[in-house]
């Protein structure tokens, strides 16, 4: 199984632009949506290349592959404008064919569930062995061991506001997480 992992769009369509070029480069199965995708929120400011109408667009083109999450800057009238599920505040993967066994990928935008780095909250969820806590929200790239949580923890970064200094999204296959900038 290969994932395209994004996260924290925000609104932002040539950032978006350069991950639809990833999400047709890489061939995944699925494009995992870690949530903020529209709106820019209060917290941020405007990115230069805000058009939702735009990115809209773009997402729905893709829906087909589309798993989703709520984000904290998401709301009712972005679900009334994307064609895949985009309200949940977590989902799960299960790649049985990933390198050592099956492997769980907890998806969620990092608001309700996540690990504790940096802005996130420190609410873990019940986890099985062999799992990932695959989280966006703080705009900044992790990619390590828990060992607190034995589990492996990815944030593949922020597409549109990066506050690390580089737009990114995450590649999983095989039971690996790697980051790739745009």
């Amino acid at each position: 199984m290969k994932l395209v992992i994004a996260s924290d769009i925000h609104g932002a369509a040539d950032a978006c632009a350069r991950l639809m070029s990833a999400v047709e480069a890489e061939s995944p199965d699925r494009v995992v949506l870690l949530g903020d995708l529209l709106y820019h929120g209060p917290r941020n400011d405007l990115p230069a290349d805000y058009a939702p109408k735009r990115v809209i667009e773009m997402l729905n083109s893709i829906a087909d592959r589309v798993i989703a999450v709520r984000g904290n800057c998401e709301a009712e009238v972005d679900q009334m404008v994307l064609k895949f599920p985009c309200m949940a505040d977590h989902n799960i993967l299960v790649d049985p064919t990933a390198e050592g066994g099956p492997l769980t990928l907890f998806l969620t935008h990092g608001h309700i569930y996540g690990p504790g780095c940096h802005n996130s909250v420190d609410a873990w969820p019940a986890l099985p062995e062999r799992s990932a806590l695959v989280y966006g929200h703080t705009h900044i790239k992790v990619s390590e061991k828990n060992l607190e949580h034995n589990a492996w923890v990815f944030n593949p970064g922020s597409v549109g506001i990066p506050k690390d200094g580089t737009a990114s999204l995450g590649v999983y296959e095989g039971g690996r997480f790697e980051h790739r900038l745009l």
